[in-house]
């Protein structure tokens, strides 16, 4: 059985706002992959344009951390053996017009507005991966995860904690 890999999902203010994209999303999170971490958070600006800030000087920079600094975004770390892939693939094309047209029933098809409005965040490479996981959640250790926690998790000793919104492990 393959490794599990890690990846951060961010869910946007606007869908985090809407019930029932909510409520889809989580119920898609929790159904297809390990939910590792959970948090949810209210970004100030600075902290926005800090983990945006590849982004910074292009046209939209602004209004992206303006976005995602007003209002509540959900933080989830994943796990699944192909992690990264599955949830971008699940989201489908940033732009939401693409998305609307050639995946209607990718997350953005279904709950994106416009392109910065276009539900939620996926890591696009482990790097990323580990590098914004640890934006926000310094306390994770990968070294405990891939030495301790992950066997655990890739064998299905762990329960479902509605509560947490996260797997924990089996008592």
């Amino acid at each position: 059985m393959e490794k599990l890999q890690l990846t951060l999902a961010i869910i946007k203010p606007h869908a985090v706002k809407n019930p029932v994209a909510v409520s889809y999303i989580r119920n898609v999170i929790r159904n297809r992959f390990v939910v590792v971490r959970t948090r949810r958070v209210i970004l100030d600006a600075n902290k926005a344009g800090d983990f945006y800030q590849e982004h910074e000087g292009k046209f939209f920079f602004n209004r992206l951390v303006t976005f995602m600094a007003s209002g509540n975004i959900d933080l989830h770390v994943i796990a699944h053996k192909n992690a990264i892939e599955l949830w971008r693939r699940m989201l489908g094309p940033t732009k939401v017009y693409k998305a609307q047209f050639q995946e209607p029933y990718s997350l953005r098809g279904m709950f994106g507005i416009s392109d910065t409005r276009n539900v939620a965040h996926g890591s696009d490479s482990t790097i990323s991966a580990e590098r914004e996981i640890k934006f926000f959640f310094p306390d994770f250790s990968f070294y405990e995860w891939h030495n301790n926690d992950e066997l655990r998790y890739r064998k299905g000793q762990i329960i479902f904690n509605k509560h947490l919104f996260q797997h924990v492990r089996k008592l």
